[in-house]
């Protein structure tokens, strides 16, 4: 049986690659000044189900405005989050 240790260094580029990733997604189809996003394109981008997103919600992790029956996420927040500067 084969063990691959998995060191901080590891996680730290894995979240660096992932960043570069998402902000390459966000670029091309979105205009540079958009700032809210719906719950739709945060599941997307996320690669998330509704109910994890709910949770994040929930537990005071990814704040949101409700206007109306939408919810919208700011985009500075969620790339808080992914960075880990909440």
């Amino acid at each position: 049986m084969n063990v691959e240790l998995i060191t901080k260094e590891d996680l730290r580029n894995l979240k660096t690659e992932m960043l570069n990733e998402i902000r390459q997604l966000i670029r091309p189809g979105q205009p540079e000044n958009r700032q809210w996003l719906k719950s739709a394109d945060v599941r997307k981008l996320l690669n998330i189900s509704p109910g994890t997103l709910q949770n994040l919600r929930i537990n005071g992790i990814l704040r949101y405005t409700k206007i109306g029956g939408m919810i919208y996420y700011k985009l500075e927040d969620i790339t808080k989050l992914l960075e880990g500067r909440e």
